[in-house]
């Protein structure tokens, strides 16, 4: 079964709560998605392999240690962007990918609408972001489609979790760790986390 991961830091809760914040600006509310993200992926980047190297400081010879993981990130359209800014801001040589999904009126399965992935994935660190694990259905299916690409060394990255969507991703796919800055209570009838953030997409770039 795949990992959930709460992060509880200060720095992130604090942030978390302005986002939350109905008055928050969306000038704001950008600027603190890309922070949160920039956190949650410092984290969710702990077990990075690292390879040892040679170095000259000013002074002499030292050892030093580089990444040997590469890393690519896979924002979901649209409010995926809004997360992959502040990873970018941590990580600048991260490859950037997007996939976009909508569901079908009549058979209501996720159909994929656009995907640009990042080349060269082996031994590739790949970070899916969306800031919503609502019911999980985009989610799983997005990773699904990946997968189908050849890539499987994934984790799931998000601001925000409902226990519908980390059920839905934890069955679907055991292998794709979750990290996330809170578990909130419930799905509303209209498939909004609560006390969630409200509409993202509205908030992060001022339209529907």
């Amino acid at each position: 079964m795949s990992n959930l991961y709460i992060l509880d830091h200060p720095l992130i809760q604090s942030k978390l709560t302005r986002l939350r914040d109905k008055e928050t600006s969306n000038k704001e509310f950008r600027e603190l998605c890309a922070e949160i993200s920039s956190l949650i992926c410092y984290e969710a980047s702990r077990d990075l392999i690292l390879d040892d190297i040679n170095v000259s400081t000013p002074l002499g010879e030292t050892k030093g240690k580089v990444l040997e993981n590469k890393i690519g990130i896979i924002a979901i359209l649209r409010t995926g962007i809004g997360m992959a800014e502040g990873i970018l801001s941590l990580i600048p040589n991260a490859k950037l990918g997007h996939i976009g999904l909508y569901r079908d009126p009549n058979t209501l399965m996720p159909v994929e609408y656009f995907c640009k992935l990042p080349e060269h994935t082996e031994n590739c660190q790949i970070f899916v972001l969306d800031p919503m694990l609502a019911t999980g259905g985009t989610a799983s299916a997005a990773i699904q489609f990946i997968k189908e690409r050849g890539i499987n060394n994934i984790k799931y990255l998000c601001l925000i979790a409902a226990p519908n969507g980390v059920k839905r991703v934890q069955a679907d796919h055991p292998d794709v760790d979750i990290y996330t800055a809170a578990l909130d209570e419930y799905l509303t009838e209209n498939g909004y986390i609560f006390p969630g953030l409200g509409d993202v997409g509205r908030r992060l770039y001022g339209t529907k």
